[in-house]
């Protein structure tokens, strides 16, 4: 999946985390678009990649992400966002 994040904004790496059966999914993401697997490197940019931004994919998904921002000390690290129409 390739997709401008924000128009204004330089892209980087990222998680794409939406809402599965009520189950919170983030799909980890480089900054020039290509999806990474478990190990991180981006064969695209050929690079280890490090994902320290959530972009949800809507306003449900946001809300809990906040809360694990808040509340779960693996997510103290992490900025959070809603995702523009590219997605």
């Amino acid at each position: 999946m390739t997709a401008n994040i924000d128009q204004n904004a330089t892209p980087e790496d990222h998680y794409l985390a939406s809402l599965e059966n009520g189950s919170l999914q983030m799909t980890p993401v480089c900054a020039c678009g290509k999806q990474l697997n478990q190990d991180y490197f981006c064969e695209t940019c050929q690079r280890k990649c490090s994902c320290n931004l959530i972009i949800c994919t809507d306003t449900a998904t946001l809300e809990i992400v906040k809360r694990y921002i808040r509340n779960a000390p693996q997510f103290s690290g992490f900025k959070a966002r809603l995702a523009d129409s590219a997605y």
